[in-house]
């Protein structure tokens, strides 16, 4: 496999030109120049409503289907109609369970991890409170900081409705299992719904293989626009019911999940990242289906990835007092390089107001996974200190954050 060109890769991406140092790209990704630029031609060149008869509105209306058609071969769904746009992940979340709502009895049962991001678990929460069903928790082992499976066979049974889980943790790193998860999870009658927004910057998605019910993601984290998609198989989004207007029939999808409609220019400048995978894909020599061409650039990306998380891992591992919340190696392709650490005796907000002060962008606190930061005992700590690399970092910048830390460290530590 080439090596990624990484001085190529960084001038995509007009932010890093600045010289500073993003360390925090789980929380929000640096956004492609391609990206931008389709932004600015749809509000520049499309900006009419959609639905009409005349050729500007029919032209913009067909950049529009185009946005979807590009998002669902990126994701690999099977037709475009799957894939539902909206805000966020944290709103899509929400319609999904406001559209399932009435489909949810008493003595029905949920469960969700203690491991998700809050998107992926306060809707379902509620869903069980406002609809009397019985919600579970498939809690991480606190040993080996993964989810077993053992653990969930023991919750799943007869009564079992949905399970929502993550695809990767955005404290741990650890990537979970999805693929064996739906398949218990189908064994029993029930449905599975994944969060990937700490994935889908790192690997390539595929929907299909996952065998999840539902799979959503925001583009934010993957270079893209302040946006998202969920993906739903075509039979589950058919038997949702309409939440748009009343003429909006139960058929209509995605039109009818997405009440006020989608925001056309950012569905159009999603475009872009597709248009960026298969550039690096080709630079690094691919052939083949878009697909196979994309899978190549983020095989790069992850060999690259692997390479900048072991300079910072190989550091917090010999350094006294550390602890990594997570795995602590790069093996087998098992984790993304989000990485989240405490150091005894020191507040994790101290550690990143000293490296603040190098332009080096990384942050504390518990990344709306409060219940995991809780439960492992690392609210004392103010949370977790957490470095998120992107395919875009390089060396220099992971061994300047790595002499930095260092000092920071051994100056806060109690002696």
């Amino acid at each position: 496999m080439s090596t990624l060109e990484i001085d190529y890769v960084r001038r995509q991406f007009p932010a890093l030109g600045s010289g500073f140092t993003y360390l925090d790209n789980a929380g929000g990704s640096a956004v492609l120049r391609p990206v931008a630029e389709r932004v600015s031609d749809y509000l520049l060149n499309s900006a009419v409503q959609l639905g009409a008869s005349y050729s500007e509105s029919a032209a913009a209306g067909a950049r529009v289907i185009q946005a979807r058609e590009s998002v669902a071969q990126l994701i690999n769904a099977r037709y475009p109609e799957e894939c539902v746009m909206g805000s966020s992940t944290t709103a899509l979340l929400q319609i999904l369970c406001r559209a399932i709502a009435s489909s949810i009895h008493r003595g029905d049962e949920i469960i969700v991890t203690n491991c998700d991001h809050e998107a992926n678990i306060g809707p379902w929460t509620r869903l069980c409170e406002e609809r009397g069903a019985t919600l579970k928790v498939w809690a991480v082992n606190p040993q080996s900081m993964d989810l077993n499976l053992s653990d969930l066979d023991a919750l799943l049974g007869p009564k079992t409705r949905y399970v929502a889980m993550t695809h990767a943790s955005n404290i741990l790193g650890s990537i979970n299992p999805v693929a064996e998860v739906a398949r218990k999870v189908h064994a029993v009658g029930a449905k599975l719904c994944v969060d990937a927004v700490a994935y889908a910057p790192h690997r390539l998605v595929d929907v299909q293989t996952s065998g999840a019910d539902y799979y959503v993601f925001s583009f934010y984290k993957t270079f893209g626009p302040h946006f998202a998609v969920m993906w739903g198989k075509l039979e589950a989004l058919l038997e949702l019911p309409s939440l748009n207007h009343f003429f909006v029939g139960q058929d209509a999808i995605p039109y009818k999940l997405q009440p006020g409609n989608l925001n056309y220019e950012l569905s159009f400048g999603c475009i872009g990242i597709s248009d960026y995978l298969i550039d690096i894909g080709q630079r690094l020599g691919a052939s083949g289906s878009s697909r196979q061409i994309m899978q190549s650039a983020f095989d790069a990306f992850e060999a690259h990835e692997d390479l900048l998380a072991e300079i910072l891992l190989g550091f917090l591992r010999q350094t006294p007092g550390v602890r990594i919340i997570g795995k602590s190696r790069v093996t087998l392709g098992d984790r993304v390089p989000t990485i989240s650490f405490v150091v005894e005796g020191v507040q994790s907000e101290a550690i990143v107001r000293c490296i603040d002060k190098h332009r080096i962008g990384i942050r504390f606190g518990d990344f709306y996974a409060r219940r995991l930061i809780e439960q492992l005992g690392l609210m004392h700590y103010g949370g977790v200190v957490r470095v998120s690399i992107a395919h875009y970092n390089s060396v220099d910048e992971l061994n300047r954050l790595v002499e930095h830390l260092a000092q920071t460290i051994a100056y806060l530590r109690p002696h």
